[in-house]
């Protein structure tokens, strides 16, 4: 689901890069940009793959009306919000730039304009709908003007509990820069480098946790030897489930608990010696999995093993299995 303006912009660019059959578009600007945004998907010949869907009242209707439309679940939310509070804080924005614009400005103010808190107040409207939606989106995104946008929006993601979420930003050219930020209820997380899209240090405070560790290098002669060892180890554990790909030297790892600790071999023992339990009860049964992919690359002069976090919410559970791989590494990976 995206927004949509006259042009239809964002809707089009994105059935022409992914070729998504029905990427359904709602409408927050008015009736005569209705009309031409109609024109241009019938003259794109899109009608077929894209339905606007008007938000009759922009204060009250929901702007992601899945069951408006009797969908139960979607891909992903994608919009590019007003980006001002008021037409006064648009003009006087541009009039504080030091140069002109490389480009005209086409967006008109119904586009630009959010009276309710600008970007923040149109972003967190879609938050709170995703509250309630929770997973049948897998991923809501927006693009922002502002940094400090981005800044009080990831802060409301925390305080309300959203962990799973993704930073960047998009440099035009040497002038412009927008930001973007996304964020999932769901247990798959993005890879480091859209989760963490953004380079400068000084913004660190709005990085969500890391998700690639490297665990270790090593010379390229003990490669197949190490990749065979951590094969074995992870077999030695108690996962869900562990695959390895020999050809790709690479394996993933599921688990619902830290399987590797001492506490779990400690409670292993005491039901061994029949003191404590020894079936698994339906808490653990039930408990949100956790996945890890443990990669190895080989390079010329040396093999580099890296863990990366795939699926899961509990951020000490996935240092964990990274600590005890890269002790594991250190000891030759044979205890």
């Amino acid at each position: 689901m995206t927004p949509t303006t006259a042009t239809f912009i964002v809707t089009r660019l994105t059935f022409e890069k992914w070729g998504l059959k029905i990427p359904i578009s709602r409408l927050y600007v008015d009736k005569k940009s209705l009309s031409y945004a109609e024109k241009n998907i019938a003259a794109n010949n899109l009608s077929d793959r894209i339905k606007l869907v008007p938000r009759p009242d922009p204060a009250t209707s929901p702007l992601i009306p899945l069951d408006e439309l009797k969908i139960d679940a979607i891909d992903f939310v994608m919009t590019n919000p007003p980006f001002y509070e008021s037409e006064k804080e648009l003009l006087t924005l541009a009039a504080q730039k030091e140069l002109p614009p490389s480009t005209a400005c086409t967006g008109a103010p119904v586009e630009m304009v959010h009276l309710a808190g600008g970007e923040v107040g149109f972003v967190t409207r879609i938050l709170d709908e995703s509250l309630v939606l929770r997973e049948r989106v897998r991923w809501y995104t927006s693009m922002l003007g502002k940094l400090s946008s981005l800044e009080v929006l990831v802060e409301t993601l925390r305080d309300r509990g959203v962990t799973n979420y993704a930073v960047t930003e998009f440099v035009q050219g040497t002038k412009t820069k927008r930001w973007a930020v996304g964020w999932s209820f769901g247990g798959m997380r993005a890879g480091q480098a859209a989760a963490r899209g953004m380079a400068q240090l000084a913004w660190r405070k709005v990085l969500p946790a890391p998700v690639e560790v490297e665990i270790g290098a090593l010379g390229v002669s003990k490669a197949g030897e190490v990749a065979g060892n951590i094969d074995a180890l992870m077999h030695g554990l108690e996962l869900e489930s562990w695959g390895w790909d020999k050809q790709e030297l690479k394996g993933v790892a599921r688990t619902r608990e830290n399987v590797w600790g001492r506490a779990w071999r400690r409670r292993k023992a005491r039901e061994k010696d029949g003191v404590g339990e020894a079936s698994v009860g339906a808490a653990e049964r039930d408990r949100p999995l956790s996945g890890f992919e443990v990669a190895m690359t080989v390079g010329r002069s040396q093999a580099v093993v890296v863990c990366r976090w795939r699926e899961g919410h509990d951020e000490a559970i996935f240092q964990s299995f990274c600590g005890f791989l890269k002790t594991r590494l250190e000891l030759g990976v044979a205890t």
